[in-house]
């Protein structure tokens, strides 16, 4: 019988992959896995529900978490930077673990991160939301007390 192994990485797409390795890789940390690109390729279409698609992809891995991400042109697109509130259906965010989430908050926010709040304490966790160049919410969490997501009531 089938079954899910675990998760193996997150797809973002994003307007410009450059912008995303100065981010991903020199900001955060990640490492380049790979890149590729498809062009009007039948079975890509048909995996991603698209006609005629045409892009550029890389694998960035940071220890077993692994993103996926796509810079596309065809279907075009505009660029979106406003921030999709976290409460839409969708995927709202990842969350990275850090140590010491307040020098990370101050030194990205030095870099450009913008930040929803400085960091939180509350429950075992302190937590903020910050946005990447695109948008797209990251949380950083540095565990404090205990792992919330580790038996507990939430």
């Amino acid at each position: 019988m089938g079954k899910i192994n675990f998760l193996h990485h997150v797809g973002i797409s994003v307007p410009s992959l450059e912008e995303a390795r100065k981010f991903y890789i020199d900001l955060l940390g990640f490492t380049e896995l790979g890149s590729a690109e498809f062009a009007r390729d039948q079975d890509v279409d048909r995996i991603m529900g698209l006609k005629g698609a045409v892009a550029k992809a890389m694998f960035l891995s940071h220890g077993d978490f692994k993103i996926e991400m796509f810079e596309f042109a065809e279907p075009t697109q505009t660029r979106d930077d406003s921030a999709k509130p976290v409460y839409l259906h969708g995927i709202s965010h990842f969350c990275l673990d850090v140590t010491d989430v307040r020098e990370i908050h101050a030194r990205l926010k030095v870099a450009g991160m913008r930040f929803h709040s400085d960091p939180v304490d509350k429950e075992g966790v302190r937590t903020v939301y910050g946005r990447d160049p695109f948008g797209n919410a990251i949380e950083l969490q540095e565990i404090i007390d205990f792992d919330p997501t580790e038996g507990s009531d939430f």
